[in-house]
């Protein structure tokens, strides 16, 4: 039976890369594995694909009892498939902290690893085999590292994710600036998407002192697009939240260039979370918080309410 390969709902270049990498991986080890997408993909995920000739992978909106898969690029059920906990888990490969909550049919193989990237991870495991990937794999894996990185910006770049994308930049003759300056403008082109999907193109569910959030990010090297729609986005939030089972959206539009994230003020409740996660003074309805590049590092461990 195939073993599917897929990683977390709102797939980024690193839920959409690591599968088919992943599949590859498997297939060339003699495994029958197929990459699979869990919604669709953001527009610098899409350019990647096609920039290295893939076929954006199937979305799937569940899987069957007893479906061998590999989860990659998460560990956090509500990020998974409703069904995952009846499924075949063969592995767990991701960066991520451990959530808990996943039930398996036996024993597994997981790897988490405090790396920027979950292909960083994937390499490392891969040992020998890595040396036999194509030239459009290894340009995934660099696309990959470049997008959770933020082209090394992000303060969750390890040495290793750096001197791995460094070396794939060498064997393919690529400039590594060049490159991600496109991949940065096509995940800025969001002209396409209404304010819902916006909202959630980048989104996590997170907990915090018993309120629900949807905490959503924004990369960009042009936030004045994302910023132009500033009203009509928050006008969205409450009907987002709603749909999706949270009390409250908060918003970053991350300058990529500025290195800094700007952070949209709806209500009381986000001005409050602002001030007491961020240190921040609060007078209009966007704050700047200078220097917050990561939810994984900066922004999730310091929420506070």
């Amino acid at each position: 039976m195939t073993t599917l390969v897929f990683g977390h709902k709102a797939p980024d270049t690193d839920s959409t890369g690591a599968p088919l990498i992943w599949a590859w991986y498997l297939s060339h080890k003699g495994e029958a594995a197929e990459a699979r997408l869990l919604g669709q993909p953001n527009t610098e995920a899409t350019f990647v694909a096609q920039r290295w000739g893939f076929d954006l992978p199937a979305v799937i909106e569940d899987v069957a009892d007893d479906q061998p898969c590999v989860i990659v690029d998460t560990n956090n059920p509500a990020e998974l498939p409703a069904n995952i906990n009846n499924a075949d888990v063969r592995a767990i490969i991701d960066h991520h902290k451990l959530v808990g909550g996943l039930e398996t049919k036996g024993p597994i193989d997981i790897t988490i690893r405090p790396l920027a990237c979950t292909v960083t991870v994937m390499h490392g495991l891969m040992g020998d085999d890595a040396a036999a990937m194509p030239d459009a794999i290894k340009g995934l894996m660099l696309s990959c590292i470049l997008s959770d990185t933020l082209e090394f910006r992000s303060p969750t770049t390890t040495d290793t994710d750096r001197a791995l994308a460094e070396s794939l930049a060498a064997d393919l003759g690529i400039n590594i600036a060049d490159y991600a300056a496109e991949m940065f403008t096509a995940k800025s082109d969001v002209s396409a998407f209404s304010d819902a999907e916006l909202i959630r193109m980048d989104s996590k569910a997170y907990e915090v002192g018993g309120t629900n959030f949807r905490v959503s990010v924004l990369e960009t090297t042009a936030p004045q697009i994302v910023m132009d729609r500033k009203d009509s986005l928050m006008a969205s939030m409450p009907a987002v939240a709603a749909e999706d089972g949270v009390d409250q959206v908060l918003l970053f539009v991350v300058d990529i260039l500025k290195e800094e994230a700007t952070l949209l003020v709806p209500n009381d409740l986000v001005k409050t979370v602002a001030e007491k996660s961020f240190g921040a003074s609060v007078s209009g309805d966007t704050v700047v918080l200078p220097g917050i590049m990561s939810r994984k590092k900066q922004i999730i461990p310091n929420l506070a309410v």
